[in-house]
């Protein structure tokens, strides 16, 4: 088996069939080039015509394959600048070092990471550490014969406290994936992921939390009409159920359409 996806990972081909497409009144624009001595150049923008408010960032990109080094630097224009520097592949096959820094001139504000990542057949496994908390972020998922299983938390070491406990369990097959999830067990969701043609794709999504009587679910599609043209359309509906001792229980439904990001 190949190298299971990562945890934020599971169930990204439902997610994306919902959020990708609906780009309704945003203008952007990303513009990518590579100079001869292998450094590549990002430019982005983009503009929101409802609010008329805009924004960019100048990412590049430059790599040091014979060493495994990896460097990316981004500003944007809210005038925050990231940096970070990883190597790959050198103290073990399939070990990922990294340091991901922030800094913002205006207020002085900085923040790093520290990530590490171990990617094998059947195992994907990562541990960041946020030095602002400083907070452990750790995630596992294990792959067999299409099965998926999960495992992601947070822990802050200050406070000594578990802040994120989250399980994942799926099943990937050809053109069909099943994604179900528990976030800190009190929110539940699944997603179902279906190729029907080489055109056609269409996904299902359902989640509910404990204690509450609100369910949310959807339906998407997406038709490729062309290599360069495609059309999506998706419906979210919002369930509230009532019960009353005194007579069957009913529920009310609200709806969104369109816009499902």
């Amino acid at each position: 088996m190949a190298v299971p996806p990562a945890y934020s990972d599971l169930g990204k081909a439902a997610k994306d069939i919902f959020s990708k497409g609906y780009g309704f009144g945003i203008v952007k624009l990303d513009l990518k080039t590579k100079s001869q001595n292998g450094v590549e150049f990002n430019t982005s923008g983009s503009t929101n015509t409802d609010t008329g408010k805009a924004g960019g960032s100048l990412e590049t990109k430059y790599k040091m394959k014979d060493l495994g080094l990896s460097l990316n630097q981004k500003w944007n224009t809210d005038n925050k600048l990231t940096t970070e520097v990883s190597v790959e592949d050198q103290l073990i096959q399939g070990l990922k070092l990294a340091l991901d820094t922030s800094f913002v001139p205006n207020t002085a504000k900085k923040s790093g990471k520290l990530k590490t990542g171990y990617k094998r057949d059947f195992v994907n496994v990562s541990c960041d550490i946020d030095f602002e908390g400083p907070v452990v972020h750790s995630a596992a998922v294990l792959g067999y014969e299409g099965w998926l299983l999960g495992f992601q938390m947070a822990f802050d070491t200050a406070k000594s406290k578990l802040v994120q406990n989250n399980f994942a369990l799926g099943y990937k097959a050809g053109d069909f994936q099943l994604h179900t999830n528990v976030n800190d067990g009190a929110d539940f969701g699944g997603s179902v992921y279906q190729k029907v043609s080489d055109q056609l794709e269409t996904a299902v999504t359902l989640a509910w939390t404990s204690g509450s009587n609100n369910t949310r679910f959807g339906v998407a599609a997406k038709y490729q009409l062309d290599k360069d043209a495609s059309v999506s359309q998706c419906r979210e509906c919002k369930c509230v159920l009532h019960y009353d001792s005194s007579s069957v229980p009913f529920h009310n439904v609200t709806s969104n359409q369109g816009l499902c990001n």
